[in-house]
């Protein structure tokens, strides 16, 4: 009888092992915040209890990280000290009849099953009891890191904050900056204090005479945290708007968040804000640090403005100004104006760092596009395909049609789930992205039944034809969509993409 409920229990840890996957990545995508995978739980009880091994094509992978390593295993031993006590207990039932083993089997196998099925409550409570000692971990790196940044005086550092276009405005910051400079940039999204830690004390060097840090938040004081550890010398806000609403409650909290890197500049530091969003203008009006503005309006309130701009389906090109009058004529690949206000950011931080005009132009001449990020792909068919998956704010949504409308040729074909993350103001949001939609797309595909439903409304309210209408529940149906009805010279927008935590 041993023998068997020892059989039944590494068979029950296999399985509870490949499901426990599922839920490491689930938490994984939610910064291991407990609270945020309670969350999660409670927006997608049909996929956290299940009786299936939730995997399959992921957009953003499962990475096993020491931390993910640590929490996979005390899962695991977790669930082995549980298996063991219900072996114990069934087991004390020593009738050694058929009937009898049959029978204390079955319970065995029923009170697996039921750990089984709770996996995500033992999940969120494993990381509870382990959070102690991952905070005093993530600390020791945080300082090693911390310690790393104060003992190069010599290192300058970019700090980038803003509810979207930090990202861009990074790595088109770390082209310009690469005329002149040893740059490190950090990779991707790259922007937690964890993340910015692991490229400080792994990939830092003494060679690098740039670094540029990506700052993100999704609370009150995260830009402080992270500001704090990488100590940057020059700050960049890109821009302020509805983004992680849903944790921010308002905007007001989120300029207040943003703000947090002006406010760690040193006495010395340089300010430099996007003077045309009306958010960051009140921030810029405040601030008595050094500071650059940048835009597009009031040129004579600027210190660095573009005009002349010329917006194709092929770049841009812009005429780029200082308030000294100076001035360069530049191109570049990336598409829409809002881009050019990612570019002039880079610009600025190029002045101050003493590079020269000629030296910016050069590497706004090199530029390349940002994965995901409004970047135009040719699969060789003659359709093009337009891909602006990464993410989706109402400014991005609104500039990814714009882009769209500069096409002369070929029906217009957007694929999307809508946007996310906008807190109460979302179906309002998607509803007047659904307005937009129908004054400019010939073909509309919206990926989720339910999500999407604002999105329908707006084209309704704008008498869009729902026989060019198609509501698919996977990106995979939408691909088959395409086929159907996509042709050469037609263009594909496939705008935002729901993160795999994310319920549809």
């Amino acid at each position: 009888m041993l023998i068997i409920f020892i059989v039944i229990g590494i068979i029950a840890i296999v399985l509870i092992g490949n499901r426990s996957k599922y839920l490491l990545h689930m938490m994984q995508l939610e910064g291991y915040n407990s609270e945020q995978f309670e969350k999660w739980i409670n927006n997608n009880k049909k996929k956290a209890f299940s009786w299936k091994n939730n995997t399959g094509d992921t957009k953003k992978p499962l990475v096993f990280t020491n931390r993910a390593k640590r929490l996979y295993t005390a899962n695991l031993v977790a669930n082995s000290i549980f298996i063991l006590y219900f072996i114990f207990k069934v087991s004390i039932l020593r009738e050694l009849s058929n009937l009898f083993i049959a029978l204390n089997s079955i319970i065995l196998v029923i009170l697996i099953g039921i750990l089984y099925y709770l996996q995500p409550l033992m999940f969120l409570a494993v990381n509870k009891i382990i959070s102690p000692m991952e905070r005093k971990i993530n600390m020791k790196f945080y300082e090693e890191a911390q310690e790393r940044i104060k003992n190069r005086k010599d290192l300058n550092i970019v700090g980038i904050t803003g509810s979207f276009g930090k990202t861009s405005t990074k790595f088109i910051l770390g082209t310009i900056l690469g005329e002149k400079f040893k740059v490190l940039n950090t990779p991707e999204s790259y922007n937690t204090p964890m993340g910015l830690s692991k490229v400080i004390n792994n990939d830092l060097t003494e060679e690098h005479e740039v670094f540029i840090a990506e700052l993100g938040a999704r609370n009150i004081g995260d830009i402080k945290e992270v500001s704090e550890l990488v100590q940057p010398k020059i700050g960049v806000l890109t821009s302020i708007g509805p983004t992680h609403m849903e944790t921010f409650k308002n905007i007001d909290n989120i300029m207040k968040t943003k703000y947090e890197l002006i406010e760690e500049l040193p006495p010395d530091g340089v300010a430099i804000f996007n003077y045309d969003n009306e958010h960051i203008k009140k921030l810029a009006d405040k601030t008595f640090k050094e500071k650059i503005l940048y835009g597009f309006e009031n040129i004579e309130q600027l210190d660095l403005y573009a005009e002349d701009i010329e917006v194709s389906e092929l770049g841009s090109t812009f005429t780029v100004k200082d308030k000294d009058g100076n001035s360069i004529r530049c191109t570049t690949k990336l598409l829409g104006k809002h881009n050019i206000y990612n570019v002039l950011a880079g610009v600025a931080v190029g002045k101050v760092l003493g590079l020269s005009f000629e030296e910016i132009k050069e590497g706004i001449r090199k530029i390349e596009p940002i994965p995901h990020r409004l970047n135009i792909m040719n699969p060789g068919t003659g359709i093009i395909i337009i891909d602006d998956a990464f993410n989706s704010n109402p400014i991005g949504a609104k500039a990814a049609l714009e882009v769209l409308s500069q096409f002369k040729e070929g029906r217009k074909i957007i694929v999307t789930p809508g946007m996310v993350e906008l807190g109460a103001m979302e179906k309002a949001a998607n509803k007047e992205f659904g307005i937009n939609i129908g004054k400019v797309c010939d073909y509309v595909i919206l990926v989720g039944q339910s999500r999407t439903k604002p999105i329908f409304e707006g084209l309704m309210e704008v008498n869009y034809s729902k026989d060019n209408i198609f509501i698919v529940n996977t990106l995979d149906e939408a691909t088959g969509y395409i086929q159907k009805i996509a042709r050469p010279k037609d263009i594909v927008l496939f705008e935002n993409d729901l993160p795999d935590n994310y319920s549809e």
